[in-house]
């Protein structure tokens, strides 16, 4: 998971649940067997090439980058990533 991909939970949770929620979804998250990856500059270039030329969400674009560059799946229930099945595997949860 990308550190924008994190902020992007934050603000969700925050938004639909409260501050204090976003703590508790915190913790929660760092108990799983997820890295948080930071982002560099080839990762920010990666995402901005596919958010130009994909109809999904700049963290999502994020995702998808550090998705290609580990051969990794996406676990998402977000439909914006049909446009991208080409690009990654994509598992609906």
């Amino acid at each position: 998971m990308s550190i924008i991909n994190l902020g992007e939970v934050a603000y969700i949770v925050e938004r639909e649940r409260g501050l204090p929620r976003v703590h508790e979804a915190l913790a929660l998250l760092d108990q799983l067997p997820i890295d948080v990856l930071p982002a560099p500059r080839e990762t920010v270039l990666a995402a901005s090439h596919i958010k130009a030329s994909h109809p999904v969400s700049y963290a999502d674009a994020f995702a998808v980058a550090i998705a290609q560059s580990l051969q990794a799946s996406v676990l998402t229930t977000d439909p914006e990533f049909r446009s991208v099945e080409h690009l990654i595997q994509v598992e609906r949860i």
